[in-house]
């Protein structure tokens, strides 16, 4: 469903080595659009996918908000276009994923299971992944009820009853467009007010499938072979009740994707790759974009712009130290 990158895995055998000018890890919005740049500037950039094409923007069944669209585009279609983009220009897009990294030498090495890349810069786009609640149920329920991809699953939800966990854009963008399958959408939010906006608001709460429970949180998911229900626990009365459903959508926030970086590149609090104004990273050489180091917007929009400006500044880079 979404990018993953594993930790450090270093091998021991003898590995196939690539040498590249530029690499870039993560296909989303970020990493295309860095692919394009590197590859206009004919630096023959390699994107590593990883597990998916397209990030989280490629599960998002309908984006209204990326300019040149006025009717919306579809999330995999964008993807599409930002691949085909990048690849006429000379961009390769090898389907691997990254096991592990070394930024201590140069040039960096990226381990995948079939190879080492050695790259002369880095471009760091490797997303971010969904939140899980952490409460009984929720693991064991995974496929059977539980999923974090109304896009991926709502299909499965024809004429039934489901819930939608948060309060965010995701959570009224995912809600709404399981209105299309499920008899009733119910939106479980721990506040009393939504963080959504406006115009998603309104669309949610003026449509006719949709009811709100407030000051809830799911503290457990019911269920053996398949969800039941969940059980809501009131955070302002502490009061705790049943709500039969058949299926639990789970829209609270995103992870970075940043733990095979960790103890090599600086980081936030919240596991973010730290960059500067030009997506520098603490390491000469390194960029990120994109999702792993942007906690605040988080749209494909600003993650494109992101990726791009990486791109620029890597190619500056490149030319500097092969002056």
């Amino acid at each position: 469903m979404q990018i993953r990158f594993s930790g450090i895995g270093i091998g021991t055998s003898k590995m196939e080595e690539e040498r590249v000018k530029a690499l870039v890890l993560g296909s989303g919005p970020a990493g295309l659009s860095a692919g394009l740049y590197l590859a206009r500037a004919e630096l023959n950039p390699v994107i590593l996918t990883g597990l998916a094409l397209g990030g989280q923007a490629a599960l998002t069944h309908t984006i209204e908000n990326y300019p040149g669209f006025p009717e919306g585009v579809g999330g995999s279609e964008l993807g599409e276009l930002f691949q085909k983009q990048a690849e006429r220009f000379g961009a390769r897009v090898d389907f691997e994923t990254a096991s592990g990294v070394d930024l201590s030498t140069r040039p960096f090495r990226i381990w995948t299971d079939s190879k080492t890349y050695l790259a002369d810069s880095l471009i760091i786009t490797t997303g971010a992944s969904p939140n899980q609640l952490n409460v009984p149920g929720e693991t064991e329920l995974i496929g059977k009820g539980v999923s974090y991809c109304a896009t991926c699953d709502g299909w499965f939800f024809k004429d039934k009853r489901v819930v939608v966990v948060g309060g965010g854009d995701s959570a009224l963008e995912e809600g709404i467009f399981l209105t299309r399958y499920a008899t009733s959408v119910t939106i479980i939010h721990r506040r009393n007010t939504l963080r959504a906006g406006a115009i998603l608001q309104s669309r949610a709460m003026n449509n006719p499938k949709i009811q709100f429970v407030w000051n809830s949180i799911v503290t457990e998911i019911k269920g053996k072979d398949a969800v039941t229900g969940v059980e809501l626990t009131n955070v302002v009365t502490n009061e705790k009740t049943f709500l039969p459903t058949d299926g639990v959508f789970i829209f609270i926030g995103h992870t970075p994707n940043t733990q095979m970086f960790q103890n090599q590149l600086k980081m936030n609090e919240g596991g973010y790759i730290e960059v500067n104004m030009q997506m520098h990273t603490s390491i000469e050489g390194v960029f990120a974009a994109g999702e792993a180091a942007d906690p605040h917007f988080r749209q494909v929009v600003t993650s494109a712009g992101m990726g791009a400006a990486a791109a620029m500044e890597a190619a500056r880079y490149l030319e500097k130290v092969n002056a």
